[in-house]
């Protein structure tokens, strides 16, 4: 399959070394959270990790002590499954304290395996996949009318694009010009059983957005110096933007990397240790 080289712009400003710091802080977090009584789905929280600290650490307006604070723009995580790369981020960032993430999955705690309302920063409960991009533009759609400048991002899975209602609220997106709508696709190419093109092909992914009026573009998902200012890039072309962020499940930890196996793991003690160890050595 031949890969789609990047179009997204390299913009100056960026702390990539920062950035790569916080990442590695996320994904150690999802490796224990991985190891916890419950597991979690490990290979798309990695595939993920550096699109969430891009948008919380760089990009999104908000302030973790306010988090319903009116002027925020919000994220939605639509590919809900991957609750422990958000938790983990929104740890990092402020929002909950670290020693938090410790109670995820458990009954008395409020980490749930999708994420939640009781969960500051989350503003939707996600993870039936197809949802979010919807609720999205509803969100877009409301600051607009109020004159608001909140921008609204959502992360989808790939594998969730085979879900029709995601192209419903596409369509409907570019019908009512939401140019402060980005939509973000983690393009792992991998679902629970098996590659996205066997299953339901997608591509020519970016072909499809454009064709429903969308502005669309191709970025490496795991490369801050294109990443970040693509997600920064300011809204005013009358049309929602997507940018498809080409990535690896299980990123950041080799003998997980592009396995369909990393989708939804329970680590041992001597796995999570192994995994560990391969992060940090891969740092």
């Amino acid at each position: 399959m031949t890969v789609q080289t990047a179009e997204a712009p390299t913009g100056a400003g960026v702390d990539v070394v920062g950035l790569e710091r916080r990442a590695l802080a996320v994904r150690e977090h999802v490796l224990a959270i991985g190891a916890g009584p419950i597991g979690t789905h490990v290979g798309g929280s990695l595939s993920a990790a550096d699109i969430l600290v891009a948008l919380y650490f760089d990009v999104l307006r908000v302030r973790p002590d306010e988090p319903r604070w009116s002027g925020r723009d919000h994220f939605l995580l639509s590919k809900g499954h991957a609750s422990a790369a958000l938790y983990s981020t929104l740890a990092e960032r402020g929002f909950l304290p670290r020693e938090e993430l410790a109670t995820y999955g458990r009954s008395e705690g409020r980490l749930m395996a999708h994420p939640t309302l009781s969960v500051p920063g989350v503003e939707f409960a996600t993870g039936s996949l197809g949802h979010g991009l919807s609720l999205g533009v509803g969100l877009a759609l409301a600051a607009r009318r109020a004159v608001l400048p909140n921008r609204v991002y959502v992360l989808l899975g790939d594998g969730e694009l085979q879900e029709g209602s995601v192209w419903e609220a596409a369509m409907s997106a570019a019908h009512l010009g939401l140019d402060n709508l980005t939509a973000v696709v983690d393009r792992n190419r991998l679902q629970i059983n098996g590659s996205t093109e066997d299953r339901m092909r997608l591509e020519p992914l970016t072909d499809k957005w454009r064709a429903f009026g969308w502005n669309a573009s191709v970025v490496d998902g795991h490369d801050f110096a294109r990443l970040v200012p693509a997600l920064r890039s300011a809204p005013g072309s009358g049309r929602p933007t997507v940018l498809v962020a080409d990535t690896v499940k299980g990123r950041g930890v080799r003998h997980l990397e592009h396995r369909k196996q990393g989708h939804f793991a329970k680590l041992s003690p001597a796995a999570y240790e192994r995994a560990l160890a391969a992060l940090r050595a891969a740092a």
